[in-house]
């Protein structure tokens, strides 16, 4: 002050006095909140609580309980309820002979009981008996094929005559024949339990034929 006041009283100029600009103050950020949401809050909470009963023992016991009793109930619902799939019996009857032409290979039993009936002539009877629907091969159902008289199998292409003897395609040995009888009361009674191969010379086995005049 001195000096400035001298300086004036001698003449001599004073240099301005220099203001600096003030420093901006920093921004507030606005402060975080400190607490969740009640609703959050109270949801993290449930689920803690939902998590705590899942693994108490009181909880485990009862589902395991609960678990051990379903499996028993099924069981005891399936050893009380009878079986769905019904298997056909392996005797059954198809008749009188003369519902079976002679010469004439019969399809009527091939969806039900998988066999066809022949009435036909072997070394010089005729007689009634019934083959296997079974191919020799792999087990496919071969086609009665009658224009050409043979049963034809679409799998490989094997073919058998109608006696039921092979004579075409990969086939080893001819159909089999099952067991057949003229009942009592004079039907036809067929009995699918009982095989006859001719390989093996069964097949003149009485038991797998009906003569008829």
């Amino acid at each position: 002050m001195i000096k400035a006041a001298r300086s004036v009283a001698e003449g001599t100029p004073v240099p301005p006095k220099v203001v600096l600009p003030a420093k901006p103050l920093p921004a507030k950020t606005p402060a975080a909140s400190s607490k969740a949401p009640a609703a959050q809050v109270e949801r993290r909470t449930a689920i803690g609580e939902i998590v705590v009963f899942l693994l108490s023992p009181v909880f485990i016991a009862w589902a395991s309980f609960t678990t051990a009793f379903s499996a028993f109930g099924l069981g005891v619902a399936r050893f009380m309820m009878p079986n769905v799939l019904v298997e056909p019996p392996t005797k059954f009857k198809i008749g009188p002979t003369n519902d079976y032409a002679p010469g004439t290979v019969s399809t009527k039993w091939q969806a039900q009981f998988n066999i066809w009936v022949v009435n036909g002539e072997v070394d010089g009877a005729q007689m009634i008996y019934a083959l296997s629907t079974v191919c020799t091969h792999l087990g496919c159902t071969p086609n009665w094929l009658e224009g050409e008289q043979k049963f034809k199998c679409p799998c490989h292409g094997s073919g058998f005559y109608k006696n039921g003897v092979n004579f075409e395609g990969p086939a080893p040995r001819p159909l089999e024949r099952v067991g057949i009888r003229l009942a009592e009361d004079g039907m036809l009674e067929v009995d699918k339990s009982v095989k006859f191969q001719k390989e093996l010379g069964q097949w003149s086995n009485p038991s797998c034929f009906v003569g008829v005049t």
